[in-house]
């Protein structure tokens, strides 16, 4: 029998549970939380974009930055849950992985993931399941190993 290590996550939180298997209930073992997911995008940086004139004509405009702060934190925030998830790998707290996250936060989640943690990964949830109880997420979850792509 396998243990399975759930991670459902946002940019903003991350609740790990384990459950022995797809048909017992996830027991809830980790909860992590980013509180500058949270802030407005005036909080990331104090200062504005600079401004340019048009080459033909006299209007101006605000320089686009090239990195988003709401981003650079997003990717932040993948990277320390993958380190949990690394670490639990490491421990033997987990034999297979599911992950369940919207689907912008779970393409930033796979390039995040360790190779050896990548080839835990046995099935994806993509929906943003994190604030909604566990109930739902159980309804989401396979209903058999079958279902699951080998680890």
């Amino acid at each position: 029998m396998s243990r399975i290590r759930i991670v459902v996550a946002d940019q903003a939180e991350a609740i790990f549970y384990d459950t022995p298997s797809l048909q017992a209930p996830p027991r809830e073992v980790a909860h992590i939380s980013d509180p500058l997911a949270h802030q407005h995008d005036r909080d990331f940086s104090s200062d504005r974009p600079g401004r340019s004139y048009e080459s033909v004509g006299g209007q101006r405009h605000a320089i686009e930055r090239e990195d988003d702060p709401r981003l650079r934190e997003a990717v932040r925030f993948a990277k320390r849950i993958s380190r949990r998830l690394d670490e639990a790998r490491r421990k033997g707290e987990y034999d297979e992985l599911i992950v369940v996250a919207g689907p912008p936060f779970l393409g930033l989640m796979r390039k995040e993931l360790s190779r050896p943690t990548r080839e835990r990964v046995v099935h994806e949830i993509r929906k943003d399941l994190v604030h909604s109880p566990v109930e739902s997420l159980r309804r989401h979850l396979p209903e058999s190993a079958a279902e699951l792509r080998p680890a």
